[in-house]
């Protein structure tokens, strides 16, 4: 509960250095854990008045080869059975990011690690090709970027993402990207072409209007004003764009209906949402974020959280998990769908047509027809 000791001290904003923790979180598979304590000899608020601060973490990337590249879930309350990921962890350093905790099964800490010790699949086309010409493969929506962002700042020098549109598009696969980064501009030379077949659509996540929290709650992702220039970019060379708002926060992002409002006039048509979820270690961490950047609601905002997961910090039930349950959950879905309904959000379905994979094309053979 909130309240209770902390796993750690609250670590001074100034010393986070623009990433989401300013801590390595154990995972839950260390046999052994660590707290902090100030033993009185000097404490981080003091040492960094000194001109003593640690240097700003600085990213690493480990290369993985990968066996597989398309996961499949069967999940009722996930809209796509086909997911792909270039990378694992995320530079953006968002803290809500329900992500986090799969940097556990890596033996990485889902705090610290998840933002600055990133694994860049570096086979991943040749993989993917492999499995789309595979004669069992059905062809269906994949899903890019569903547990990290495939356009967070490392896409700029690897280029995994694009290298991955590259095959999709060569056999003709319908695709949704969900991004945060405006490096998705990049491919817009692939994007356009697809979208024009019905392959492609592009969904930006916008959080919240207000730069100063988006600042903090995702310290390394495009501002938000830069998100709604890529949703007019897109829209421009005629790519179906739809806005996540995703996840709302009580008392936190408050301002739902004005980013819906921006991204309509941006040129989306289509809109989702999600609320917080916080899975394994990611409750101690964002607990700790509230303590560090809002003290004096800290408490309200997880009283709010846990009335939407029956009293708990999170629940993994597949009907409730995305919405929520309760009074508040309830409140957000009518101020979402209202917001939707007056905008005219939603009204039609992007028409992304599996029928087109042409597989062949993938292994150099020519159409007939």
């Amino acid at each position: 509960m909130l309240g209770a000791e902390l796993p750690y001290p609250t670590v001074p904003i100034h010393a986070i250095k623009g990433r989401g923790v300013a801590h390595r979180e154990p995972h839950r598979f260390e046999p052994d854990t660590r707290a902090c304590f100030d033993d009185g000899w000097g404490s981080l608020e003091q040492q960094a008045q000194a001109g003593e601060e640690a240097a700003a973490p600085a990213t690493e990337v480990r290369w993985e080869d990968a066996k597989s590249v398309i996961t499949r879930n069967s999940s009722p309350d996930i809209g796509f059975s086909l997911g792909l990921n270039p990378y694992r962890g995320c530079e953006h350093g968002c803290i809500y990011c329900y992500a986090r905790p799969s940097h556990s099964y890596l033996n990485l800490s889902p705090g610290l690690d998840f933002e600055t010790r990133i694994i860049a699949k570096r086979n991943i086309a040749e993989v993917l090709r492999t499995e789309l010409l595979q004669p069992s493969y059905k062809p269906d929506l994949i899903a890019i970027g569903t547990v990290t962002d495939a356009y967070q700042p490392i896409e700029r020098e690897w280029r995994l993402t694009r290298a991955v549109l590259e095959v999709l598009s060569l056999a003709r696969h319908p695709q949704a990207i969900v991004t945060k980064g405006s490096g998705v501009e990049r491919d817009m030379d692939l994007l356009a072409p697809m979208a024009a077949q019905g392959l492609a659509v592009v969904y930006v996540t916008i959080t919240t209007l207000d730069a100063q929290l988006a600042r903090i709650l995702e310290p390394r992702a495009a501002a938000p004003h830069r998100r709604l220039r890529t949703i007019r970019t897109l829209v421009e060379a005629g790519i179906p764009v739809g806005v996540s708002v995703s996840p709302q926060i009580p008392f936190i992002n408050d301002d739902m209906e004005q980013v819906l409002q921006a991204a309509h006039e941006a040129g989306a048509r289509h809109a989702f949402y999600q609320v917080l979820r916080l899975p394994w270690e990611l409750s101690a961490m964002f607990r700790l974020w509230l303590e560090q950047h809002y003290p004096d609601r800290a408490a309200r905002v997880m009283a709010r959280v846990q009335d939407m997961r029956g009293g708990k910090d999170y629940d993994a039930d597949f009907a409730t998990r995305m919405k929520g349950q309760g009074i508040w959950a309830d409140l957000i879905r009518q101020r979402f769908h209202k917001a939707c309904q007056r905008l005219a959000l939603n009204t039609t379905r992007i028409p992304l047509d599996a029928s087109q994979f042409r597989p062949g094309l993938l292994a150099g053979q020519s159409e007939l027809f």
